[in-house]
């Protein structure tokens, strides 16, 4: 039996990859914010597939303590950990900083799953050392991280609201997402380990983080003319639960998917150089908010 942890599992993405990964027999734990919306998604997921095995854990990305405090809860559980999909997600029309002064999307996409990846990566390595079961982590990406700041991320903007665009700031959290994803696959192949991590694109879908894009982003005549390319939630997953468990990909790792077959990001997030400032910038925050 594989163990998927799902973050942002409470709605949209998070929960179409939960509820088919459940389907194929995986034991599924959800995280967010609210346990109680987790449950109505657990009872719905059991209605479905009465075998299914689904935990409910609350977690808030905004927040390395909660990030910090869910490794530690998921430890003690000595579950194992085959699969982790870094899923939440949130957009912001205005600046939102959260408690710690940081712009809540890349407080959400980039800190918090990074975080999140580096606390659980040991339980991940060993899952997978003494299962012989490859390892994945999941970011779900997005193509709006081609809608960015100039060179790709703007770190002054993170906590400077004079330079706010929502839409720009979306397109850097995901290029933040996808360099995360190149940056750590790069890191596990060069130790030789059995995990590897990729990003996902699951398309212009139809979720309630997708509409509320859609309808602050797009004028009327542009949402009606992308409204039948709009897919709904379980046709968006169906990219990320590839990403996450498909054996096709065994051993590719550190590269971005859409529609089930690699494609190339934006130069930006091609960047190396690029992609080690955002790891820098993670584990500076991580050093300062959580000290050891």
């Amino acid at each position: 039996m594989l163990f998927c942890f799902a973050a942002g599992g409470s709605s949209g993405l998070g929960r179409e990859c939960a509820r088919t990964l459940a389907k194929r027999g995986a034991h599924v734990v959800l995280a967010a914010r609210r346990v109680d919306v987790l449950q109505d998604v657990k009872s719905l997921i059991i209605a479905e597939t009465p075998t299914a095995r689904v935990e409910c854990m609350p977690l808030n990305l905004t927040n390395l303590k909660s990030v910090r405090q869910f490794a530690e809860e998921y430890k003690q559980k000595k579950m194992p950990l085959n699969i982790l999909i870094n899923n939440g997600g949130t957009f912001a029309k205005e600046f939102t900083p959260t408690d710690d002064g940081i712009e809540v999307m890349w407080a959400t996409h980039v800190l918090g799953h990074y975080a999140l990846t580096m606390l659980l990566m040991d339980k991940l390595k060993e899952t997978a050392a003494q299962s012989g079961i490859e390892g994945r982590i999941m970011f779900t990406g997005s193509d709006a991280h081609r809608i960015s700041y100039e060179g790709g991320i703007n770190f002054e903007a993170l906590t400077n609201p004079n330079l706010y665009n929502a839409y720009q700031a979306y397109g850097q959290s995901k290029t933040g997402d996808i360099l995360l994803a190149r940056m750590i696959g790069q890191q596990l192949k060069r130790e030789g380990v059995n995990v590897v991590a990729n990003s996902g694109h699951p398309g212009a879908v139809k979720t309630p983080l997708g509409q509320n894009f859609f309808e602050k982003g797009t004028t009327q005549v542009g949402y009606n003319v992308s409204k039948p390319f709009i897919k709904n939630a379980e046709q968006g997953a169906a990219n990320l639960v590839y990403v996450a468990a498909s054996p096709e990909i065994k051993g590719v790792s550190g590269k971005y998917f859409s529609d089930f077959k690699e494609i190339k990001p934006s130069l930006s997030a091609q960047n190396d150089e690029l992609g080690q400032k955002v790891i820098d910038y993670c584990e500076d925050f991580m050093a300062a908010k959580l000290p050891r």
